[in-house]
């Protein structure tokens, strides 16, 4: 991605010292080697965290990076004759290597995703969880990571529909996954229609490919991976703009500082070297990445 030359040393300035401070708490190095890594730019935080002992992460298990995710969204994350990929899954086996582990992938349903990390049974969630107020009394996020379009899929006899108030009156029914940002989305968005959380990202789908339901609230991607599985059932809605445009991040347990520290350097040097971008590419089958949130 293009940007100033100034924002480009301004962020470069700031990922040094991020990693001059990395490289004192972790490595606990010398006055000359602070110096030597307060100069290395953006590159030098990735070796800091590279150089960093498992245990200095926050990990529970020494040498092993446990994830909760939930491989239904594909391309994001999924199963792939019987093996997790997407981008998610790319992105996680580039990270386990930087922090020295292996990478353990539990796979659950995404209302037991938060309950799960509460409860140790993984060191974070890889879902493209949105940073809400709610969420965050009850775990830590990292910066973004991955960029979501919120739109809204109706019929193809509802698709010419240009004004989202026609949706949101009384006998409507919108549907949404439940316990995702869509469903809080609709809730604000049409107060006046049913909106109705589902536990499975398909099944809210079929709700209105099937004529139970008026629309979805869903991510522009997951959309396109349903019509090509079920072409001519459900379109999106021809509003000016999307619903919204929002990000999600990692969740970590509550606390964990320095599994957020590692996690937030690793992804501003992978945002600036155009890892993110990439591998985005490479999973969603775009030309263009959605702009992300500036690293400070």
């Amino acid at each position: 991605m293009t940007r100033a030359s100034g924002i480009q040393r301004l962020t470069r300035a700031a990922l040094a010292a991020l990693a001059l401070l990395a490289v004192l708490v972790f490595a606990g190095c010398g006055e000359d080697e602070a110096q030597e890594a307060a100069g290395g730019g953006a590159e030098t935080v990735t070796e800091a965290a590279e150089e960093a002992a498992p245990q200095d992460v926050g990990l529970m298990k020494s040498g092993t990076l446990t994830v909760g995710m939930n491989l239904q969204f594909e391309p994001q994350m999924y199963l792939k004759d019987g093996q997790p990929a997407g981008y998610d899954v790319d992105l996680l086996n580039k990270i386990a290597p930087a922090m020295q582990a292996k990478l353990d992938i539990q796979n659950l349903d995404f209302n037991g995703l938060i309950p799960g990390l509460q409860s140790k049974k993984f060191d974070m969630v890889s879902v493209g969880l949105s940073n809400t107020p709610e969420r965050a009394k009850a775990v830590d996020f990292t910066r973004a990571y991955v960029p979501y379009v919120q739109v809204l899929a109706v019929g193809k006899a509802d698709a010419g529909a240009s004004d989202p108030a026609a949706f949101n009156k009384s006998g409507m029914t919108i549907t949404a996954l439940q316990g995702s940002t869509g469903e809080q989305l609709a809730k604000k968005l049409f107060p006046e229609a049913e909106v109705k959380g589902l536990p499975d990202q398909n099944a809210a789908f079929l709700e209105v490919a099937t004529g139970r339901a008026n629309g979805i609230v869903v991510e522009d991607y997951l959309l396109a991976q349903f019509q090509k599985t079920n072409p001519d059932k459900l379109e999106k809605a021809a509003f000016p703009e999307p619903l919204d445009v929002q990000y999600g991040s990692y969740a970590v347990q509550k606390g964990n500082k320095a599994l957020v520290t590692f996690l937030d350097a690793w992804l501003c040097k992978a945002q600036l070297d155009g890892t993110l971008e990439e591998t985005y590419k490479k999973n969603f089958g775009v030309e263009e990445f959605p702009e992300m949130p500036s690293c400070p």
